[in-house]
């Protein structure tokens, strides 16, 4: 059977981050149709009160899934600054606080790291997807891309902490790498390639 003739998945991704939903998307491509809490504004709020990205990625998966049918996805996505003794982690999306943007949040860890070497600059990205339905966990995948920060955000693509974030053995930033580069290499990437395929498996054992 070739990948045209298999019919997408329908996932519905646990997450109002529209630039998210569009990334994860264009990764899994044909094999997925992605949509996104945004298509069912009664659905609850998940409080991510987990220590971890998998626990956090977990809540949100198995808290949506209770309330809507089918195949459920989280991602618990952030960036680790070693210098920063791991932060902002699980934080990433509100280091600044609650309702702050992402530039905002940057510019904080700009602002953090203002005088740190660049031996001493080290970070990753990290990511973390729950697959659930009927509000339980069935799969776990992990991606994660090393890099480092530099000193003032380049580049206009991707979001976040993209522009500030160079992976290893690349001399630009996720803000200036080309997509397909980026949705190629990246943390949430390697963690989709695992569910994609844990997902061939499943079928090839049904």
């Amino acid at each position: 059977m070739t990948q045209s003739s298999i019919k997408p998945i329908a996932l519905l991704l646990a997450t109002r981050n529209q630039h998210k939903t569009y990334e994860i998307q264009k990764m899994l491509g044909e094999m997925a149709h992605v949509t996104d809490v945004t298509t069912f504004p009664v659905l609850p709020e998940i409080e991510e009160t987990g220590l971890t990205f998998e626990a956090n990625a977990i809540l949100k998966a198995e808290g949506i899934s209770l309330h809507v049918p089918g195949w459920v996805i989280a991602d618990d996505s952030g960036l680790e600054v070693d210098a920063l003794g791991g932060e902002p982690g699980i934080y990433s999306a509100r280091y600044a606080g609650p309702g702050r943007s992402d530039l905002e949040n940057t510019l904080l860890v700009l602002k953090k790291m203002d005088g740190i070497p660049k031996v001493q600059r080290r970070a990753r990205f990290r990511c973390a997807l729950a697959l659930a339905r009927e509000g339980k966990t069935v799969a776990l995948f992990d991606g994660t891309v090393e890099g480092s920060l530099i000193a003032e955000l380049e580049g206009e693509r991707g979001f976040g902490y993209d522009p500030i974030f160079i992976p290893q053995g690349y001399s630009e930033t996720f803000g200036q790498l080309s997509e397909e580069i980026k949705n190629r290499i990246s943390h949430r990437a390697c963690a989709l390639e695992q569910f994609k395929e844990w997902w061939k498996e499943q079928e090839n054992n049904k």
